[in-house]
């Protein structure tokens, strides 16, 4: 009794949930695209990169080649595909009860989960409509899908659709666009080697690839041939014949060292672009494809065992023509050009010297290299030796710690640190004392801009990589502006640290980095040897070069003299060889404040004018002559409460106190006015006893000087 009423219950509920399922899957069959639509249906954006000589980088994004109809596709790629993923693909209404059942019963069997059954046609309905999620309500929709797919289309268009859309990774969709990925041509010309290779990806594209690992991809396809011989789609004897070893992989040169530059280009896009574009675009870039070459190999010929490497080169306008990130893309794609903290060693001595040429120091004044101790802290040169009386040129070129930390006290840390914010550094920087030998962590993508705004002669560069941006009909829809240089320093300034830093080339610690014409740069080491640094620029190009390692651990015999300086030479050499050879401008044409009491500091021209620098590093406005003749004589001009003090710029960081109009007045008291006798005995004339006139008088006198 209650076995039938049981009967009758379940035939009903199955009845009940035929009828619920077929219903499902009528609906669904109504509400599918169709099958030209699905054919037109792609997903996310392909981007093409571009080399600045228009050279293909690589291509991001999905790839989907062309559309092959199923009368186009060979068999054995059928054949490949149906044996491996889905051997009674024509027998079953898009979902496999037998598969289903045997998955089911090994699970109990064996105690495990379920594995996966799904079917051709199920994976078709997952990579079309839904998501990977594994969930019973995904799997659910997924299966009610598939059958409406069998319900709409025949066994082949649904072949078609899944072999023209099914992923096969490296960013291909499609066995065409993988064949041309992985073999160079199109799908309709595989071989059973390829087809197979192929087929075997499916199941795991990252895995299988054979361009991550052959040996794996090889394995898999024998398992492809395998299954075909078992279920009768290939002869034995054939697949006794099948050689993979033959295959001609293309060469993967999407995964070399520009893959550096490109991981750090690409992501401009997103404020670059609009927020709607999603359709395919090529990205036209600053990188030089040929200088990529050389100092990919410049930086892998020349870094220490277990050491690693990074280079960045800059155009003068900013535009990088090379960039590597590390010594091998495939097993390590962190940028360490760009995103790694690393001390800089005595590269970073450029700011120091920078803060003291425009504090007032040239670069043949003496100073003395001496033991000394700030705060408690003594630096050590390099080798213990002191040199005493030197000029500042020789205790730049052989990286003097001592002079340098003498110089950094004197100009004060925190302005060291104003003009490193203002060359572009980004990372905190310490105002301790030791931070004139470099502890502060930069990037080298900093450090090279930095080294590249003198190169400039003190104008600011901002680095890009982004040239322009088009549709793939060749519309374009972002190019490049530049922005408008600034002055980060006075042209004196520039050209003194020129000069320090081609000796240092010359004669220095930078000998190696030699080319055979004039180079200036700096070389940096830190302790124990943990990292070597090298910056400098030739011919309009500079170039930045790091090496350590990735642990902090210490690399024997690493100096920024030795590897990092001879990678830059080869790459260097390569970089310029087209150039014309630049003779560097190190004429310093000193502003008034740092000549003579002579006869231009009294009557110079109007464009001569001091440079000052606020608290923040900043280039305060250009002062008049009428202000310089009142900072000479100790007078005060009218209508103003301004007090100028003659202050030897080389010997104190205090800049003379500037304010606008109004009624306050300083916390210092002016200077004595000039006497008479003195005014007469300056400029050759009488000066009236009329004092409230005097500055007129003093005026006509200059103004007649100069007619």
């Amino acid at each position: 009794m209650w076995t039938k009423r049981l009967f009758l219950v379940g035939t009903l509920a199955a009845l009940l949930g035929a009828i619920a399922l077929t219903t499902a899957v009528y609906f669904a069959s109504r509400s599918l695209p169709s099958y030209a639509a699905l054919r037109e249906s792609q997903h996310g954006q392909t981007i093409v990169v571009r080399a600045r000589d228009g050279s293909q980088i690589v291509e991001m994004g999905p790839s989907y080649g062309q559309w092959l109809t199923a009368d186009e596709i060979p068999d054995v790629m059928k054949h490949a595909m149906v044996s491996v993923e889905d051997h009674r693909f024509y027998s079953h209404f898009g979902v496999d009860p037998m598969g289903l059942a045997r998955a089911v019963y090994n699970a109990f069997a064996e105690d495990r989960q379920v594995s996966a059954t799904s079917t051709i046609t199920q994976q078709l309905a997952r990579n079309v409509f839904l998501n990977s999620n594994r969930t019973f309500d995904r799997k659910i929709r997924e299966a009610v899908l598939a059958m409406a797919l069998e319900w709409r289309f025949s066994k082949e268009q649904i072949l078609e659709l899944y072999l023209n859309r099914v992923y096969f990774g490296g960013g291909a969709y499609g066995i065409d666009s993988a064949s041309r990925r992985f073999f160079s041509h199109s799908a309709r010309e595989l071989t059973l080697e390829e087809a197979a290779i192929i087929a075997g990806m499916v199941k795991a594209p990252s895995r299988y690839s054979p361009t991550a690992d052959p040996q794996r991809a090889v394995d898999r396809a024998n398992v492809v041939v395998a299954q075909m011989v078992n279920y009768g789609d290939l002869d034995p004897a054939e697949a006794r014949d099948v050689n993979l070893d033959t295959v001609n992989l293309r060469e993967d040169v999407g995964q070399n060292s520009m893959r550096y530059f490109t991981d750090w280009a690409l992501p401009q896009l997103d404020l670059l672009l609009p927020d709607d574009n999603f359709e395919p675009i090529e990205v036209w870039t600053t990188l030089d494809v040929g200088m990529q070459a050389a100092a990919t190999t410049a930086i892998q010929s020349n870094a220490p065992d277990g050491a690693q490497g990074a280079l960045v080169s800059l155009d003068r306008d900013g535009a990088i023509l090379a960039m590597v990130g590390g010594t091998d893309y495939v097993t390590s794609n962190y940028n360490r050009a760009t995103d790694a903290l690393r001390q800089p060693g005595s590269s970073w001595k450029l700011f120091v010297y920078l803060a003291a040429l425009e504090a007032g120091y040239r670069p043949d004044d003496h100073v003395q290299d001496v033991p000394v101790t700030i705060d408690g802290w003594s630096p050590r040169n390099s080798g213990g030796s002191y040199a005493g009386d030197i000029d500042v040129r020789t205790a730049f070129a052989y990286s003097k710690n001592s002079v340098a930390a003498q110089l950094g006290n004197e100009v004060g840390f925190s302005n060291v640190a104003s003009m490193a914010r203002r060359f572009g550094i980004t990372s905190p920087i310490s105002t301790y004392p030791a931070m004139v030998l470099g502890s502060s962590e930069v990037r080298l993508i900093d450090m090279t801009r930095a080294y590249a705004a003198v190169s400039a002669r003190g104008q600011s560069i901002e680095p890009y990589g982004i040239i322009r941006v088009t549709t793939a009909d060749g519309e374009e829809i972002y190019r490049h502006r530049s922005a408008r240089p600034y002055t980060l320093v006075p042209d004196y300034v520039a050209a003194g640290i020129t000069d320090l830093l081609q000796t240092a080339v010359a004669t220095g610690t930078g000998r190696a980095a030699q080319i055979g014409r004039p180079v200036a740069g700096k070389t940096g080491t830190t302790n124990s040897s943990r990292d070597g640094y090298f910056v400098g620029f030739s011919s309009g190009i500079t170039t930045g070069v790091w090496m350590g390692r990735d642990d902090n651990g210490r690399v024997p015999g690493l100096q920024g003299g030795t590897a990092p300086a001879r990678a830059f030479a080869a790459y260097m050499r390569y970089a310029v060889r087209d150039r014309p050879v630049e003779e560097f401008d190190t004429d310093l044409q000193l502003p008034a404040w740092q000549l003579e009491p002579d006869d231009e500091f009294y009557y110079g021209e109007n464009d001569d004018y001091y440079f000052y620098i606020d608290d923040q590093g900043n280039l305060v406005e250009p002062r008049s002559t009428e202000e310089q003749f009142d900072d000479a004589f100790g007078v005060e001009g009218e209508g103003e409460n301004v007090v100028r003090e003659n202050i030897d710029p080389r010997r104190n960081t205090e800049r003379p106190a500037q304010s606008g109009s109004g009624s306050g007045s300083s916390s210092r008291e002016a200077p004595p006015a000039a006497s008479d006798d003195f005014l007469e005995r300056a400029t050759g004339r009488q000066v009236p006893d009329d004092k409230p006139n005097r500055k007129r008088a003093v005026d006509a006198m200059i103004s007649e000087r100069r007619d």
